[in-house]
Protein backbone atom coordinates (compact mmCIF):
# COMPACT_ATOMS: atom_id res chain seq x y z
CA UNK A 1 0.00 0.00 0.00
CA UNK A 2 1.32 3.30 -0.95
CA UNK A 3 1.70 6.55 1.67
CA UNK A 4 -1.49 7.78 -0.01
CA UNK A 5 -3.30 4.25 -0.32
CA UNK A 6 -2.55 3.71 3.60
CA UNK A 7 -4.07 6.72 4.43
CA UNK A 8 -7.32 6.44 2.73
CA UNK A 9 -7.44 2.96 3.52
CA UNK A 10 -7.14 3.40 7.47
CA UNK A 11 -7.72 6.98 9.07
CA UNK A 12 -11.31 7.90 9.70
CA UNK A 13 -12.56 4.65 9.58
CA UNK A 14 -14.93 2.80 11.68
CA UNK A 15 -13.40 0.45 14.54
CA UNK A 16 -15.65 -2.60 14.81
CA UNK A 17 -15.03 -4.85 17.74
CA UNK A 18 -15.35 -8.43 17.29
CA UNK A 19 -19.47 -8.54 19.01
CA UNK A 20 -20.19 -5.94 15.80
CA UNK A 21 -20.10 -2.85 17.90
CA UNK A 22 -18.36 0.42 16.66
CA UNK A 23 -16.25 1.72 19.31
CA UNK A 24 -14.39 4.72 17.23
CA UNK A 25 -12.92 5.69 14.83
CA UNK A 26 -8.84 5.62 13.38
CA UNK A 27 -7.71 9.23 13.88
CA UNK A 28 -3.88 8.46 13.35
CA UNK A 29 -1.41 5.50 12.71
CA UNK A 30 1.80 5.03 14.36
CA UNK A 31 4.61 3.82 12.12
CA UNK A 32 7.82 1.85 13.23
CA UNK A 33 10.42 3.19 10.43
CA UNK A 34 13.42 0.97 12.00
CA UNK A 35 12.06 -2.65 10.00
CA UNK A 36 14.81 -3.40 7.77
CA UNK A 37 11.84 -4.59 5.37
CA UNK A 38 10.37 -0.64 5.52
CA UNK A 39 8.12 1.40 7.07
CA UNK A 40 4.87 -0.52 8.52
CA UNK A 41 2.18 0.19 10.72
CA UNK A 42 2.76 -0.73 14.09
CA UNK A 43 -0.95 0.91 16.40
CA UNK A 44 -3.44 2.42 15.33
CA UNK A 45 -4.18 5.65 17.81
CA UNK A 46 -7.92 6.84 18.47
CA UNK A 47 -8.93 9.86 20.83
CA UNK A 48 -9.15 13.21 21.02
CA UNK A 49 -5.25 13.42 21.61
CA UNK A 50 -4.62 11.58 18.40
CA UNK A 51 -6.51 14.39 16.40
CA UNK A 52 -3.70 16.85 17.41
CA UNK A 53 -1.62 15.76 14.55
CA UNK A 54 -4.59 16.33 11.40
CA UNK A 55 -4.60 19.93 11.50
CA UNK A 56 -5.23 23.53 13.17
CA UNK A 57 -8.96 23.34 13.60
CA UNK A 58 -8.41 19.22 14.85
CA UNK A 59 -5.82 20.85 17.32
CA UNK A 60 -8.50 23.12 18.41
CA UNK A 61 -11.16 20.95 18.68
CA UNK A 62 -8.78 18.10 20.94
CA UNK A 63 -8.07 21.31 22.92
CA UNK A 64 -11.93 21.09 24.19
CA UNK A 65 -11.34 17.47 24.79
CA UNK A 66 -8.68 17.72 26.83
CA UNK A 67 -9.73 15.33 29.64
CA UNK A 68 -9.29 12.48 26.77
CA UNK A 69 -7.28 9.81 26.20
CA UNK A 70 -5.42 8.50 23.77
CA UNK A 71 -5.80 4.76 22.87
CA UNK A 72 -3.39 2.66 21.31
CA UNK A 73 -4.38 -0.38 19.52
CA UNK A 74 -1.98 -2.40 18.04
CA UNK A 75 -1.81 -3.51 14.41
CA UNK A 76 -1.62 -7.44 15.52
CA UNK A 77 -5.69 -6.56 16.75
CA UNK A 78 -6.95 -6.12 13.46
CA UNK A 79 -8.52 -8.84 11.68
CA UNK A 80 -9.55 -7.12 8.35
CA UNK A 81 -9.65 -3.76 6.81
CA UNK A 82 -12.74 -3.28 4.67
CA UNK A 83 -15.40 -0.22 4.72
CA UNK A 84 -14.65 -0.50 8.53
CA UNK A 85 -11.32 -1.97 10.76
CA UNK A 86 -12.62 -4.82 12.09
CA UNK A 87 -11.03 -5.92 15.45
CA UNK A 88 -10.00 -9.24 16.97
CA UNK A 89 -11.38 -8.16 20.45
CA UNK A 90 -13.87 -6.92 21.99
CA UNK A 91 -13.82 -3.04 22.51
CA UNK A 92 -13.63 -2.54 26.43
CA UNK A 93 -10.69 -5.25 26.32
CA UNK A 94 -8.71 -2.97 24.14
CA UNK A 95 -10.23 0.32 26.02
CA UNK A 96 -11.83 1.05 23.48
CA UNK A 97 -15.92 2.96 23.71
CA UNK A 98 -15.25 4.51 27.24
CA UNK A 99 -16.86 7.98 25.84
CA UNK A 100 -19.99 5.59 25.11
CA UNK A 101 -19.73 4.80 29.39
CA UNK A 102 -19.57 8.09 29.84
CA UNK A 103 -21.93 10.21 27.55
CA UNK A 104 -24.32 7.84 27.88
CA UNK A 105 -24.97 8.22 31.73
CA UNK A 106 -25.61 11.58 30.56
CA UNK A 107 -27.84 11.30 27.27
CA UNK A 108 -29.85 8.72 29.69
CA UNK A 109 -31.04 11.77 31.88
CA UNK A 110 -32.26 13.59 28.98
CA UNK A 111 -35.68 13.04 28.28
CA UNK A 112 -36.60 10.06 25.61
CA UNK A 113 -32.70 9.46 26.29
CA UNK A 114 -33.68 5.59 27.80
CA UNK A 115 -34.85 4.17 24.26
Amino acid sequence: MSELDLGLGLLDHQLVDREGRNCGNADDLQLELDDPAGPRVAAILTGPPAWRSRGRMARAVAGLFAHGRLVRVPWEEVERVDASIRLRRRAHELGLGEGDRVLGGLVERLPGGRR
